[in-house]
């Protein structure tokens, strides 16, 4: 397992697992990053994350992403 932070963008990964305070796994759930999911990540940078999640893309912060196993 790696955080999503280290993912290659373009790569389509699989959520392993998601830390985290209970809200902050709460606010991820409801963005769709849940065990079992896919994810990809389009870029990083600025210290923002975009990825891929259920057809969507999202930005999340570096903080929220290291959180996210993959």
């Amino acid at each position: 397992m790696m955080p999503l932070t280290l993912a290659s963008p373009g790569e389509e990964n699989i959520i392993k697992h998601v830390g985290g305070s209970q809200e902050m796994k709460k606010h991820l759930s409801d963005l769709g990053f849940v065990a079992g999911g896919s994810v990809t990540v389009i870029s990083a940078m600025g210290g923002n994350v975009i990825v891929n999640v259920k057809e969507c893309r999202i930005a999340i912060s570096r903080e929220m992403a290291q959180k996210i196993m993959i």
